[in-house]
């Protein structure tokens, strides 16, 4: 829905709710499609979304909760009385009642569960830690053995499918539930009604561990064009399934997370307007002290060469732009790194045919930059031997901040530390107190 008419529909529900006509607003949310009306919602006071959704039709209340920011869903659930919200909870998708459940005090989810009549289909989910495979999975999937018939699988897709299970692959497993293969629907109306169905699938299924992180999945499903990816356990029994919504999800919430942490600021846990200010200052100021502690190292640099160097003064005025170029060079590289390990194309083993590769750039670049400010510095009326510690140290520089911005990301990598939590704000700082220790030692050396 267009912002303007979205906004000019949340201005009449309030309207509504003070002139206390519930019914009326309640029938102009039912009116809208769910992602709209989960961010009606949002915009709502507590207290009203309080009064609003117990008297909302089941399933709306349900799709509202599901398409709610985690945090303030959980907020406004924790406000309902747990019988209540079992009726909620029991029309949401398993993997959604899961992740609203485990965000609520565990008296009212013990409470909600004992409530609900298909709380069988939650419970294990709970078991799951949120940022895995198991944590993002859902219950709600089709499992049939392969002696059936196809005639008899479809019969069964009929029935479930009024249920809410709308994938059009089925798996195909063994007595003790292990995984033999999928079939698609395709398959299946295909073939002769007393066909098997252990005839028709394919056998060769791509899998991932309950136990694996859901970025890994995520990965997966993009990799081979996946619209859903059983989940197994460690004895290839199914426990799962991760449908393609889940992983747009993941991936907004990846992308999310790495733009935050890659500029030093740790993730939001709810929208930017919604944060109160000591959470944001909360999640900035570790960094910026860290940041601001390290960043001493500049000063620390300076001090060593003042009473050293006779031309002191003028080289100072190519400090910006030297620390500028490096950390620009450097969040280059970093970046361009970073991407190339979310998506795979590079790994720690890869280390070295990465440093090969950008050390040959960054020379490149460093001549480029290097000439170029060279002439710029005589144009500015110094001598040659200035201009010349001026250019050699932008190519040192660039090389330098080239090659540890490369390899920051893989080595934090490789230490199970997420690649955007260091590379960004620890590169820079590095960069800039070492270019400043590269620039007056070829000063001092040619001076």
């Amino acid at each position: 829905m267009d912002a303007a008419v979205l906004e000019s529909t949340l201005l009449r529900v309030r309207q509504l709710i003070e002139a206390d006509d519930i019914g009326a607003a309640i029938k102009l949310i039912e009116g809208l499609y769910p992602a709209d009306q989960a961010d009606l919602f949002e915009e709502l006071e507590l207290d009203q979304q309080q009064t609003l959704l117990p008297a909302l039709d089941i399933e709306d209340a349900a799709d509202i909760l599901e398409d709610m920011e985690d945090p303030e869903a959980a907020e406004l659930a924790a406000m309902i009385d747990a019988d209540a919200l079992a009726h909620i909870v029991d029309e949401m998708a398993p993997d959604k009642a899961a992740d609203l459940l485990g965000d609520l005090a565990p008296s009212l989810t013990t409470a909600t569960l004992e409530h609900m009549e298909d709380s069988e289909e939650v419970r294990p989910l709970l078991l799951h830690p949120d940022e895995t495979a198991g944590g993002l999975m859902t219950s709600e999937y089709l499992a049939f053995p392969g002696a059936m018939r196809a005639d008899a699988v479809l019969a069964a897709i009929r029935d479930w499918h009024t249920k809410g299970i709308e994938s059009t692959h089925y798996f195909v497993v063994d007595p003790a539930q292990r995984l033999l293969g999928i079939v698609s629907l395709l398959d299946l109306v295909r073939a002769d009604g007393n066909e098997r169905i252990d005839v028709l699938m394919d056998s060769h299924v791509l899998t991932v561990n309950v136990g694996d992180d859901q970025e890994a999945a995520a990965r997966l499903m993009t990799r081979y064009d996946l619209y859903a990816v059983p989940v197994v356990d460690d004895r290839d029994h199914v426990v799962g399934v991760i449908t393609v919504d889940d992983l747009v999800d993941v991936m907004e919430d990846e992308a999310t997370e790495d733009i935050h942490r890659i500029s030093g600021v740790e993730p939001l846990r709810r929208p930017y307007l919604d944060a109160g200010i000591l959470s944001l200052v909360w999640r900035r100021i570790g960094w910026l002290l860290l940041l601001f502690v390290t960043g001493t190292l500049t000063g620390s640099v300076m001090r060593l060469f003042q009473n050293s160097l006779p031309n002191m003064v003028t080289l100072t005025v190519f400090v910006p732009l030297l620390i500028g170029t490096g950390g620009n060079a450097g969040s280059q590289s970093t970046a361009t790194i970073i991407r190339a390990l979310a998506v795979g194309d590079v790994d720690y083993w890869d280390a070295g045919r990465v440093l090969w590769r950008e050390l040959r750039t960054a020379i490149l670049l460093g001549v480029l930059l290097a000439t170029i400010a060279y002439f710029r510095s005589l144009a500015w009326g110094n001598s040659p031997a200035i201009s010349a510690v001026v250019a050699s140290s932008i190519l040192g520089i660039v090389i330098w901040a080239d090659c540890v911005g490369a390899l920051l990301p893989i080595v934090a990598s490789r230490l199970k530390i997420d690649p955007a939590l260091i590379s960004g704000p620890l590169m820079s700082t590095l960069v800039d107190a070492t270019g400043l220790l590269i620039y007056f030692s070829i000063a001092s050396a040619v001076l």
